[in-house]
């Protein structure tokens, strides 16, 4: 250490953890890790040492990318920037250029960008096909598809994938799965212990679970998510600790979250199917022995003024995304959904009345109370 104090000041004395049991995993705050020489530092490149750049590794982000793993009963997993970044390592772990890719209609908005706009650049060719009927599925194959995409529950029509058909289909074909089970989590849903190669999650829902992180994960076979970490790495679409430390708090109440978030949207769910005003309630049927997932999805174009319902919530949020513990909503027209084809649109059912509720945690009866008082007071 230097005497002076502009030496001092930046060479503070570092604290080691070694021997301090922290009851939790310590947030590994750092963009880099020390060597002592360079024989330590070679150590790194021969496997002797865990970590050498947090874009390379870090305990944290190794942390969410195991746990999430675990959950899904996967042997692997790796924590990524967002849900989209962990879809595109995902898909680039499989295809590349020449290759094709198959993926459902009834997708998430930004997901439908990712591959129906963005992967051109990277020459591959993606379909957009109705998987509600499996022969459209097979007659979409090609000799160079690849991969098979979708959703274990649809965002935002909430359509509940037949994985066990998917998986059949493309095990007859030779190709890769790949499904986002963000709307389920592994709560309700484990695809990949039904035959999927590959799972992701935005952890920015529901495995953070309280409206502060932004991350994704990718979960599934060894040999898929080592290609995965490595485009991750190469780049750069890696999570930084903090978030990561957030997302793994999150998870250890995922458990009893999902208990309450799944009964009250059933319950609002109810409801709402006996609601006069409500032209259609969409929620998933069949899903889980622990119930049928947190969303509810409702269309009121013909019986309410969009617009004064949205300003009849009262102490419910607008926000553009879900999964926090609080009850919000989000109008898919004009955000998830807006840059989608007006005929797709159509198409899907993306309506000028399509509100997706994300329920929360909050008393039940308050949570009904509130969309019935926004309900009558809008209608026409």
């Amino acid at each position: 250490m230097g005497q002076h104090f502009d030496t001092k000041s930046v060479h503070l004395a570092l604290k080691s953890t070694n021997s301090i049991d922290s009851k939790v995993t310590p947030i590994y705050q750092t963009s880099a890790f020390k060597f002592t020489d360079l024989e330590d530092l070679e150590s790194f490149y021969q496997g002797k040492k865990e970590y050498l750049y947090t874009r390379v590794g870090n305990p944290n982000t190794d942390e969410l990318g195991s746990a999430v793993a675990q959950l899904e009963g996967a042997p692997s997993g790796v924590a990524t920037s967002s849900g989209l970044s962990a879809i595109l390592v995902g898909v680039l772990s499989v295809a590349k250029a020449g290759d094709h890719i198959l993926a459902s209609t009834d997708i998430y908005g930004g997901t439908y960008q990712l591959l129906a706009n963005e992967l051109i650049d990277f020459g591959i060719e993606v379909s957009i096909v109705d998987f509600d009927d499996p022969q459209v599925v097979e007659n979409n194959i090609k000799e160079n598809t690849k991969l098979i995409y979708t959703e274990s529950i649809t965002n935002p029509l909430l359509r509940v994938e037949n994985i066990q058909e998917v998986v059949t289909i493309a095990k007859k074909h030779n190709l890769y799965t790949m499904i986002d089970n963000t709307f389920a989590t592994p709560y309700l849903c484990q695809p990949f212990v039904e035959g999927v190669d590959l799972v992701v999650h935005s952890a920015t829902k529901y495995l953070g679970g309280h409206s502060d992180v932004t991350a994704g994960v990718l979960v599934g076979q060894e040999e898929l998510v080592a290609k995965a970490k490595t485009k991750v790495v190469n780049i750069g679409t890696n999570l930084s600790p903090f978030d990561a430390w957030l997302a793994c708090r999150g998870i250890k109440t995922l458990s009893v979250r999902m208990e309450r978030h799944v009964k009250n949207a059933q319950a609002l769910a109810d409801a709402l199917i006996n609601n006069e005003y409500v032209d259609k309630v969409y929620y998933p049927k069949s899903v889980s022995p622990k119930g049928n997932g947190a969303i509810v999805s409702i269309d009121i174009t013909n019986s309410c003024d969009i617009d004064t319902f949205f300003k009849s919530l009262g102490w419910v949020k607008i926000v553009p995304t879900l999964a926090g513990v609080e009850t919000s909503v989000s109008y898919p027209l004009s955000t998830s959904h807006r840059a989608l084809p007006k005929e797709a649109q159509d198409e899907l059912g993306i309506t000028k009345g399509l509100i997706r509720i994300s329920v929360g945690i909050e008393d039940q009866a308050d949570i009904i109370a509130a969309f019935e008082q926004a309900i009558a007071i809008s209608k026409k």
